[in-house]
Parts: structure tokens; sequence; C-alpha cells
């Protein structure tokens, strides 16, 4: 990992540790509408198989640049996981599909517009750009200096899947991302508990008592009750 990759996932992952021992990393669309989305819960957690190329919203060529794009603002190393370990693709796949159906048009135009940008500027798609290459285009976003966008523009399309790679990243596992808790144990985040005592509230030492819990798991113990 490069001293870029470093800063990058500090930044990100400070930002997001406060947001989740707050409690306030909840994605606002979900959020509208959790009570419909837990009446009708499955009973296995809404992972779809993504590694067979097969996906929700996403077609063949915008799933893997949507994957790249989120492992540069989150890339995995030995040991950290990364926008790919946490499924993060999965989450924002079926957001798009669901509560987030409003921005389809959004993410068609905006992948459209980063393809366009980044044959222009290094003759192939994004996502068979090295990573170099990648983080340049991005950085052109992030700053508003990337051609070809109309709308969204660059910075909007750039923020909104910032945004959304958090949301995968450290968002309960119940909306498909933050697989095997990755984002909450790299936060150190212990889920939720079905009791903290007296004495984990009080300790500043790091809360490591398994298992972690979310959502799906709370759901399935009020069904059984």
């Amino acid at each position: 990992m490069s001293k870029h990759d470093d800063a990058r996932r500090a930044f990100l992952v400070g930002a997001a540790a406060g947001a989740v021992a707050g409690a306030t990393l909840v994605p606002e669309a979900y959020a509208k509408t959790r009570n419909q989305h837990e009446a009708a819960m499955p009973a296995a957690a809404p992972h779809s198989d993504m590694s067979n190329g097969h996906s929700t919203f996403f077609n063949d060529d915008h799933a893997p640049t949507i994957a790249a794009f989120a492992e540069r603002l989150m890339p995995g190393a030995p040991g950290k996981p990364g926008a790919r370990d946490a499924g993060v693709l999965n989450y924002i796949d079926l957001a798009l599909a669901g509560a987030y159906s409003d921005l389809q048009d959004f993410y068609r135009r905006g992948l459209a517009a980063l393809d366009a940008y980044s044959r222009k500027t290094f003759n192939a798609p994004f996502r068979r750009l090295s990573a170099a290459q990648q983080d340049d285009v991005i950085t052109a976003l992030e700053q508003g200096k990337a051609t070809e966008f109309t709308w969204p523009s660059a910075q909007a399309f750039f923020n909104t899947v910032r945004t959304h790679t958090m949301e995968g990243m450290f968002a309960d596992p119940v909306y498909g991302g933050n697989k095997d808790f990755a984002g909450w144990r790299l936060v150190n985040f212990p889920g939720a508990q079905p009791l903290f005592t007296p004495e984990d509230m009080q300790s500043g030492k790091e809360f490591t008592r398994e298992p972690i819990t979310g959502l799906q798991v709370q759901a399935k113990r009020a069904r059984r009750s």
C-alpha cells in the first residue's frame, strides 16, 4: 500500500469511526423506509453473489467500474479490509435497485462521463486503468477538473460515490455491505450487543467480546421470542 493509500484510508476511517460510534452512519434513504424494509426482511442478509458477474442494477461494465472506484477510495491491505472485502459494490448495487432507485440515471450518466474522461485522458475505460491512473482520474473529479461531465457534475458524482462507499463499509450488514463486519472490525466497533455491562461502559479499553451482531441477528431473535 502506498503512502497515498494510507492517507486516504486514515482519513475515511477517522471520519467513519466517530459516525459509527455515534450510531449516525445510517443510509438516509434506508432510514426513511426502515420499518417497511424490516417487515419484508428475509431469513438471510441480502448479500447477492457478485463474484459471478451478476448484479441487481449494474451491468457487466458498470459493476467492475464501481468496484474499482470504491477500492481506490477505500483500498485494502493485509489485515486491513477495503471496499472489495466489505462488499461495497453489493451494497451500492442493491441500494440503486431499491431505496436509491431515484439515483439510477445519476449513476448511469456519471459512469458514462467517467469512462469518457478516462478514455480521453488515458485511452482506456476507468476499470482498465492502473491504480495510479485511477487515482489521477478520481482526483480530477474531486477537484472539479474532469471534463466530459455535464450532469451530474464531476464533484457531485465523486461525493455521491464516496458517501455510498462509506455507507457500504460501515452501515449495518443487513443492507448488503460491511461483509463479515469488516468495516466495524476496522474501527473496533462492537455492533449491536444484547447487553453492555457497567464495566463495559466505564472501561477505556478496546471492546473485544464476541459476537458482533447487527439488525439481522436482532430480527431473528425477535422472531424467536
